[in-house]
């Protein structure tokens, strides 16, 4: 298979994957929690507009990956974060997204890439302490592949594991995204 089929099949896959693992997470959560729900449906769709021949332009596309950084990321956030009875920290989570999303237009590439993934590290270091206090396991998980994504798209290389940096970070995303899934629905049997 030639390299650029190879890189080209990658991201699809890397795509499809992440766009599978979101939805079906989205109606999941549907019933128990709608602001997951809500998060995980946007990097759903974000993911689906980059599969979509002639859905957008390129600018569309990273508009989409933009909201479902800096809004569905804190959304999953403020869920974990609200049932464990920390209202004030998924209100900042939040608030910050939304703050974020409006500002957007007014970075540059460069900040919006800093900001994203500033968004990412803060939920993911968020989910991952709260996991710890309440010993949720699938959270832990879910908190530590969320960063190891964050810091993978940092690094400097750009070809991770054979595959390219980006695929690479959107395995990881839909693997955290996976195990933050299932953090809810262990957190939700607890409560029950």
């Amino acid at each position: 298979m030639a390299p650029k089929a190879w890189a080209e099949w990658s991201m699809a896959l890397s795509y499809l994957a992440l766009g599978m693992v979101s939805l079906h997470a989205a109606m999941r959560t549907a019933q128990a929690s709608r602001g997951a729900a809500a998060g995980f449906l946007l990097q759903a769709l974000a993911a689906a507009t980059m599969l979509a021949p002639g859905l957008g332009t390129d600018e569309d596309c990273l508009a989409g990956a933009w909201v479902a950084t800096v809004i569905g990321l804190p959304l999953l956030a403020f869920d974990f974060h609200w049932v464990n009875g920390d209202r004030s920290s998924a209100n900042l989570l939040l608030g910050g997204g939304m703050v974020l999303a409006v500002a957007g237009d007014h970075l540059g590439a460069e900040g919006r890439s800093v900001a994203a993934q500033a968004v990412l590290l803060v939920v993911a270091v968020t989910i991952l302490i709260v996991a710890v206090f309440t010993t949720n396991t699938y959270g832990m998980w879910g908190g530590v592949m969320l960063g190891a994504a964050g810091l993978l798209s940092r690094l400097e290389e750009d070809r991770l594991l054979l595959l390219p940096k980006e695929d690479v970070c959107r395995w990881v995303l839909a693997a955290g995204s996976w195990a933050y899934h299932q953090a809810l629905h262990s957190q939700r049997l607890q409560w029950e």
